[in-house]
């Protein structure tokens, strides 16, 4: 089992930055594939971001390409989200979450075995 700890919600203004974090345990961190995603109050959840297993590939949702960037300290056992121009829309509780096939950066939820609780961010206009 592997527990990952999202933190760094809050709220914002629009335009302003926030960086989430992603603490994992319990398995080795760099076996797996890791991804973002958010569900918005009354939405489905969606994918935001997603990195393999080393760093090297990342893949991004268009709502946020050019604005979010995904990275992962393998030696810390943690994933971030640097976001950054944040829009409203943006509002919602982001989850980290874990995939077993390492070099996997497509983003379908399916893929992810292991979630975090989420953290909220808030951005307000």
């Amino acid at each position: 089992q592997m527990q990952l700890v999202e933190s760094g919600g809050g709220l914002v203004q629009a335009g302003g930055s926030l960086t989430l974090s992603c603490a994992a345990s319990g398995r080795t961190f760099s076996d797996y594939a890791m991804g973002w995603f958010r569900q918005a109050p009354g939405k489905e959840r969606e994918f935001v971001a997603a990195i393999n297993w080393s760093g090297g590939s990342t893949n991004y949702a268009d709502s946020v390409k050019g604005r979010f960037s995904i990275s992962r300290d393998n030696t810390k056992n943690t994933v971030y989200l640097q976001m950054n121009s944040l829009k409203p829309e943006d509002t919602a509780d982001y989850y980290c979450a874990a995939s077993s096939y390492s070099g996997d950066t497509s983003g379908r939820a399916p893929t992810y075995r292991y979630w975090g609780q989420g953290t909220q961010v808030t951005v307000s206009s």
